[in-house]
C-alpha cells in the first residue's frame, strides 16, 4: 500500500483546446463545473467532444460555455441532447467576478482550456482568462517553438 502523500491526481482529459496557447496569451486559469445532461456526460466519456471553437461569456452574473460540440450519445435515442446547446458554468462568486471584472474592463477573454474528469469522476473545465496575441507575437512563438525543436534534434545527434 503506498504512504498518503504520494497519491497521483489522475486526469483523463477529454477535449482540448491546442490552438488557444498559440492564438491566446493565457494570464490566469480557473477549474469550473459543468452543468450537463446524463446523455452529455456519457458522450464525453466516450471522448469526441471538441471545444476548439467555444468561447466562455457572462450574461446576468452567470457564465455560459458557448459553442461547445458535444456529440448525440448513439443509445440515447429520444432523450439525446443538443450538439451545440449553451452549457452553464459552475465557478463561486467571487471567481465569476474576477472573470467579469477582466473581460469587462480589460479587454481579455474567456477561452475554455480543457474539458476533464476529475480523479472524483466529475467532469471539469479549465476556463482560462487571455489576452488575443498580435500576428507578431505568434511569428515569435512559431520561431521560438522551431528552434526548440531544432535544439532538441542537435543534443539528440550529439548525444
Amino acid at each position: 500500500m503506498a504512504p498518503k502523500g504520494s497519491e497521483r491526481v489522475v486526469k483523463k482529459v477529454v477535449a482540448e483546446n491546442r490552438k488557444a496557447r498559440f492564438n491566446y496569451e493565457i494570464l490566469d486559469t480557473y477549474e469550473a463545473g459543468l452543468v450537463l445532461t446524463g446523455t452529455e456526460v456519457k458522450s464525453l466519456r466516450d471522448g469526441k467532444a471538441n471545444i476548439a471553437e467555444s468561447y466562455a461569456s457572462d450574461e446576468d452574473g452567470e457564465i455560459w460555455l458557448i459553442n461547445s460540440y458535444l456529440p448525440e450519445y448513439l443509445q440515447g435515442n429520444r432523450f439525446n441532447h443538443d450538439t451545440r446547446r449553451r452549457r452553464k458554468l459552475l465557478l463561486s462568486k467571487r471567481e465569476i467576478h474576477r472573470l467579469r471584472i477582466g473581460v469587462n474592463r480589460e479587454g481579455m477573454t474567456l477561452v475554455p482550456l480543457k474539458i476533464y474528469f476529475n480523479e472524483k469522476g466529475r467532469a471539469k473545465m479549465e476556463l482560462a482568462l487571455a489576452k488575443g496575441k498580435k500576428l507578431h507575437d505568434k511569428r515569435e512563438t512559431e520561431k521560438e517553438r522551431d528552434w526548440n525543436r531544432q535544439k532538441g534534434r542537435l543534443l539528440k545527434d550529439r548525444g
